[in-house]
């Protein structure tokens, strides 16, 4: 959670979209009130959109990061197959200390397991993440 884009952000400029909706209404549908919506809808857009690409970069910055993680603790065999997890599976498998990581990585892989949840729940020496924005 990012308080101030979840607790102050977001909201302000949802409850800005409903309100220009309103106006909209109640002005029967003047063209001021559909340029109150654009912008509103524009504004919220492009909040949402800034969220998501710093989503994006922070999930290409923890692929490079286990990358290099990777290549220091699997073994050799599973460092050959470093291109077959999938941005969730190693998302995922951040959380795994390092002396758990070779082994879940090998279930991952075989098994395919994708689902973020169950692969966090399986990691029993949990490394947090306290820089994720």
């Amino acid at each position: 959670m990012v308080p101030l884009f979840h607790f102050f952000s977001a909201p302000v400029l949802i409850l800005n979209f409903v309100w220009s909706c309103v106006r909209l209404w109640k002005s029967h549908f003047a063209i001021e009130g559909f340029l109150g919506v654009v912008v509103a809808a524009g504004l919220l857009t492009t909040l949402l959109s800034a969220r998501l690409a710093a989503l994006a970069v922070q999930d290409r910055v923890i692929r490079l990061e286990e990358q290099l993680r990777y290549a220091r603790l699997l073994p050799e065999d599973l460092k050959a197959r470093m291109g077959d997890f999938t941005i969730a599976q190693i998302a995922s498998l951040r959380f795994a200390s390092d002396a758990e990581l070779p082994g879940l990585a090998r279930k991952v892989l075989s098994e395919n397991l994708q689902d973020r949840k169950q692969i966090k729940q399986m990691v029993q020496n949990w490394r947090p993440d306290y820089l994720r924005a």
